[in-house]
């Protein structure tokens, strides 16, 4: 009798984790051996317990799902499916290299497929699956590009904001805050994160927890010790900090 595979579930949001569990209940053939609800707790634990199989959110705070398989040894990556709301870009990564995925929120026949190709995968052997996860890393870090577009996710919908239209950024604890014209958005990304894959010809960020948008800024104000206070075309204000200030003297220049 074949033995159960071993597996860990990672994904920051309690639902989604117990949604999975209960997918794999169904199946039976699978034993979940851990739990993790961020990213570097997933290292650590794939680290210690070597499982076979990881069920891998992407977005998450800090550490994002593709950030854990980079800090991981590559000859020692296990077989990972993809749960994930993302964009069609790294949809279309995946599936060149053909990596499983499934798209929240989770539908049984899509997960049962998933769950049937990682499995003859791992019959053939581990070396396949690394080889297509190194690829597919190889690629997301040499073809990672300033987003076009923002994901929201909803309780009941996955919405989309495009750069284009956010004004500012404010930290909302390990989230982000998207304001526009139209409204505010929550999006599940650090500020850390989104200033290191912005534009920085569109997006500066101006304090630790603001970016700008720069075409939306109205006026520019010289304060103390060389920091500025931002005036936004909706009527917002923010004073640069210190370390921060740099970049906008570079606007000015």
């Amino acid at each position: 009798m074949t033995a159960p595979l071993r597996a860990v579930i990672v994904d920051d949001e309690p639902l989604a984790r117990e949604r999975i569990r209960t997918l794999l209940a169904a199946d039976g053939a699978v034993t979940v051996v851990a739990e993790c609800g961020d990213g570097a707790g997933a290292v650590d634990t794939i680290r210690r317990d070597t499982p076979e199989l990881v069920f891998l959110d992407i977005q998450m705070p800090e550490m994002d799902g593709f950030e854990v398989l980079a800090a991981l040894h590559p000859a020692r990556l296990p077989a990972v499916i993809f749960v994930t709301a993302y964009d069609d870009y790294a949809l279309r990564a995946f599936d060149v290299h053909a990596v499983d995925y499934v798209m929240k929120p989770l539908d049984p026949e899509r997960f049962r497929t998933a769950l049937a190709r990682a499995r003859e995968r791992l019959r053939a052997g581990p070396a396949g699956a690394d080889e297509r996860l190194v690829a597919l890393l190889a690629q997301l870090a040499s073809d990672r590009r300033a987003p076009a577009r923002f994901v929201v996710r909803h309780a009941d919908r996955i919405s989309f904001v495009r750069a284009e239209d956010v004004d500012w950024i404010e930290a909302a604890g390990n989230y982000a805050r998207l304001h526009t014209t139209a409204g505010t958005h929550l999006v599940r990304e650090t500020m850390k994160a989104l200033d290191a894959r912005l534009d920085p010809e569109r997006f500066v960020r101006v304090h630790r927890s603001i970016i700008v948008n720069v075409e939306r800024i109205a006026s520019l104000e010289p304060w103390f010790h060389g920091e500025f206070t931002v005036t936004m075309q909706g009527g917002a204000r923010f004073t640069s900090s210190r370390s921060h200030s740099d970049r906008l003297r570079r606007l000015i220049r």
